[in-house]
């Protein structure tokens, strides 16, 4: 894949995520306003509603940190772009593969060693 190709794809890739994490933001600022204003009151709001206003703030949280990595991976492959090393795998040093490249541009690995890396972190 050529640089320009590349660089197209993460730019998309972060402005997708960008717009992700910019509507969980919004959502959660309605989410952490409704819960201030029920733990304030003194309104008849029964204790479960704001238990999942509650996990739905935290929920929120999770996907907004999540959200945060994959832009850190993406910057991170706009990185390995710049110095030359994109597209190939970290721990195998192969050409990752154009499709895989595509579908996930900020891949760091092969299919074969992302594989592996994942078989290593659930066993840990």
């Amino acid at each position: 894949m050529n640089t320009t190709t590349a660089r197209k794809l993460l730019m998309q890739e972060r402005q997708r995520l960008e717009r992700v994490r910019s509507g969980v933001v919004g959502e959660l600022g309605g989410v952490a306003e409704r819960v201030v204003v029920a733990e304030s009151s003194g309104s008849d709001e029964h204790p479960a509603d704001a238990g999942s206003e509650r996990f739905e703030r935290e929920k929120d949280m999770s996907i907004i940190v999540n959200v945060d990595v994959e832009i850190h991976e993406v910057d991170t492959a706009l990185n390995r772009l710049a110095d030359g090393s994109y597209g190939r795998c970290e721990i195998c040093h192969r050409p990752i593969g154009e499709p895989r490249l595509r579908a996930r541009p900020a891949a760091r690995f092969c299919v074969s060693d992302q594989a592996r890396v994942e078989r290593s972190v659930r066993s840990a």
